[in-house]
């Protein structure tokens, strides 16, 4: 391990605790909105759906078969109508809303701030994210771990979207930094760890929930703190 200098972090649901956040903030415009007046009597149910819809929309977005505008309203567009509502002005509030609210949530995942507390003195820290450029930068900033980062790359400043090598490769060239020297480490075994390894780059699979694979992989771990191990 000691031959990395370079550790390269995904953001959502690997630093920032994307789904507690989303949560929160669809909670609080359910009640902004009144779901149950307009008939959807189940938040959970509602948050269910949504979940689901935005797991295979962010899915096509990576793959660009959809661009930011379709992601960022579709998806709650497709939520309304599992439950009968087809109103594209009531999704399109949402949707702008969620976009204010959610990036200013700070919940972070176990033993965040000490890991990299601990890593920053031993190696230069990156994100490599596919979430947008504006809300990206105003989670990390509300978090207050910018200063941990040297480079914050995202999909849109790229022009590449994990897992395509070309993102890799571009947060290479930017960082001065090489494959055989760098780590990266994510959630999503698709655009993280098998964008990663495609590019040449070891990984480190963030799996909080053990989720089975067979895939070959150069490091697993269930939470942050093992990292202090590894690296």
């Amino acid at each position: 391990m000691n031959g990395y200098k370079h550790i390269f972090f995904d953001l959502d649901q690997t630093i920032w605790d994307f789904e507690t956040n989303s949560r929160e903030a669809l909670i609080e415009l359910s009640d902004k909105y009144e779901f149950a007046a307009k008939g959807i009597k189940s938040t959970p149910q509602f948050l269910a759906e949504y979940f689901s819809i935005n797991e295979k929309m962010w899915e096509y977005y990576r793959k660009g078969l959809i661009d930011k505008n379709t992601l960022r309203y579709a998806r709650f567009e497709l939520t309304l109508k599992k439950f009968g509502i087809n109103n594209k002005q009531l999704a399109e509030g949402i949707a702008n809303d969620y976009m204010l609210i959610a990036p200013q949530k700070t919940n972070m995942f176990p033993h965040t701030m000490e890991t990299l507390d601990y890593l920053k003195p031993k190696y230069t820290l990156h994100i490599i994210t596919n979430g947008f450029e504006d809300s990206q930068h105003v989670k990390i900033r509300n978090c207050g771990i910018q200063h941990y980062f040297n480079q914050i790359i995202t999909s849109e400043r790229a022009g590449f979207r994990k897992p395509d090598i070309r993102i890799f490769q571009y947060s290479l060239n930017v960082t001065n930094a090489c494959a055989v020297n760098s780590i990266m480490i994510g959630d999503s075994m698709e655009a993280d760890v098998i964008g990663a390894r495609d590019a040449g780059i070891n990984q480190v699979y963030f799996n909080p929930s053990g989720k089975s694979h067979t895939e070959n992989i150069t490091y697993e771990i269930r939470s942050l703190k093992e990292l202090r191990t590894l690296l």
